[in-house]
C-alpha cells in the first residue's frame, strides 16, 4: 500500500507573487481536496477560535480561504468549535461566539455561518462508537458535527501542555468532543465546588439527573453529593460563576490514548480533509489567554487526507526546527541544571507522552505515521 501524501510549502513569496492566501489555496487544491464530493452537503470546518487574550491562533483569512474553496466545489460550510471544559471565554456557546467574533472570525470576514458543536451548554452531544476503541468505546461529539456530511480541520500547530503538541489529532478528537466528552478524555474522578465562588443560584443542580448535589440553606452554598455524582461533568456548564472543576486528571498517557479514539469517531466513515499551519508555533494550546512568544519559527503549511501523517509530518518538521531565542523552548534549555530529553515538545513541557497519540491513532486505523512529503 503506498504511503498517504503529506502536501507542504513553505510562506516565502517573492515580490510581486502571489500573495499567502493564494498560496495556501494552491497547497490545499494540490492536495486533492476537489476530489471530495461536496455538492449540496454541510462541511463542518473544525477550528480554534482562540481564547480572549490570545494572538497566537490562525487568523480568519485562512479560514476565508477554505470557505471559499468548499463553496466553488457546491458546499455548505460552517465553522465550528465545540465548548470548553475548564472555566473561560468559550464555556458556553454565547461566550464562545462573543470570543470567536472578538477575534475576529464573523460571518463577515470568513463568508459562512458559526456554529458552536454542542449547543448552548456544550450538552447537545451525540454518542458514537469508537471502532477498536480500548478505552472509549463509544465517544461524546458535538452534534452539529456529527451532522454534517464532511469534516476538515484546519489546525494551528503549536505547543500543548498536556498533549505535548496541538495538531490535527487534538483539534479534533478533544476539540470535537462536548463538555462531557471533554470531561472523559480529561478527567478522572468527580468535580469540586469552590465555596468562595459559588452563588447559590442552584443551576447546577437543575441539570443534574442524580441528585448530585446538596444544598446548604443557612451558607446558601452548594456542593457535591458524592455518593450520587456520576462526575459527568454537566455542572460546570450550567454555572455561570466558574465555582466547579476538576481537580484530577487523566495521565498525559491515557489523554493521549483517548484523544486518538475521540479522533477516530469524528472521521470515521465520512470524507474527511486535514490542514496544518506551523506558525506562530505557541508553547500552549490556543486556549490560554496568556500564551507567550513562540518556541520555534514559522515553518510552513501542510495538508492532506491523513491526519496521522499530517501530525507526524509536522512534528518532523519542527525537530529540525531551532527554537526561537525569545520563546519559553529556547529559555528552558539555558536553564542551569538542564536536561535534554531528546526532543522540543518534552523539553516544552517535560512531562508529556506526545508520542502517544500518534502511535495509538495509528493503532486504531485512524491514519499511518509513514508518509510522502510532496513539496510545491
Amino acid at each position: 500500500m503506498s504511503k498517504p501524501e503529506v502536501y507542504f510549502t513553505d510562506f516565502t513569496t517573492p515580490m510581486y507573487g502571489a500573495p499567502i492566501p493564494k498560496k495556501f489555496e494552491n497547497l490545499i487544491r494540490k492536495a486533492g481536496i476537489d476530489k471530495i464530493d461536496m455538492n449540496g452537503k454541510f462541511v463542518a470546518i473544525k477550528i480554534h477560535f482562540g481564547e480572549l487574550g490570545n494572538l497566537s491562533f490562525l487568523r480568519p483569512n485562512y479560514a476565508r480561504v477554505v470557505v471559499d474553496i468548499v463553496k466553488s466545489l457546491g458546499g455548505k460550510p460552517f465553522l465550528t468549535d465545540c465548548n470548553t471544559l475548564y472555566p473561560g471565554y468559550r464555556k458556553n456557546a454565547l461566550e464562545h461566539l462573543e470570543c470567536a467574533w472578538q477575534n475576529g472570525f464573523t460571518p463577515l470576514t470568513v463568508g459562512c455561518p458559526i456554529l458552536i458543536g454542542d449547543g448552548l451548554k456544550g450538552t447537545d452531544d451525540v454518542e458514537v462508537p469508537v471502532r477498536n476503541g480500548e478505552q472509549c468505546k463509544t465517544a461524546k461529539i458535538g452534534r452539529a458535527i456529527m451532522d454534517a456530511d464532511i469534516v476538515i480541520s484546519l489546525n494551528h500547530f503549536k505547543g500543548h501542555e498536556e498533549m505535548g503538541f496541538g495538531g490535527a489529532l487534538k483539534n479534533l478528537g478533544m476539540g470535537c468532543g462536548s463538555r462531557a466528552g471533554k470531561k472523559d478524555m480529561h478527567a478522572t474522578g468527580k468535580p469540586t465546588i469552590d465555596p468562595l465562588m459559588c452563588r447559590g443560584c442552584k443551576l447546577c443542580a437543575k441539570q443534574c439527573a442524580n441528585d448530585g448535589f446538596i444544598f446548604d440553606e443557612t451558607k446558601k452554598k452548594m456542593s457535591i453529593n458524592e455518593k450520587n455524582c456520576l462526575g459527568c461533568g454537566r455542572c460546570i456548564g450550567a454555572c455561570n460563576f466558574d465555582a466547579i472543576s476538576f481537580k484530577e486528571n487523566n495521565s498525559a498517557k491515557d489523554l493521549n490514548i483517548r484523544v486518538a479514539e475521540y479522533t477516530q469517531a469524528v472521521v470515521d466513515g465520512r470524507p474527511n480533509f486535514h490542514i496544518s499551519l506551523i506558525c506562530d508555533v505557541s508553547p500552549n494550546c490556543d486556549c490560554h489567554q496568556e500564551n507567550g512568544a513562540p518556541i520555534l519559527p514559522d515553518i510552513g503549511m501542510l495538508a492532506s487526507f491523513d491526519p496521522v501523517a499530517l501530525d507526524q509530518a509536522c512534528v518532523d518538521l519542527c525537530r529540525k526546527a531551532t527554537p526561537t531565542p525569545n520563546g519559553d523552548l529556547a529559555k528552558n534549555i539555558h536553564k542551569p541544571g538542564f536536561k535534554d530529553l531528546g526532543d522540543h515538545w518534552k523539553n516544552n513541557h517535560p512531562n508529556v507522552e506526545w508520542e502517544m497519540v500518534l502511535v495509538h491513532s495509528e493503532k486504531i486505523g485512524v491514519g499511518s505515521r509513514e508518509y510522502e512529503l510532496v513539496e510545491i
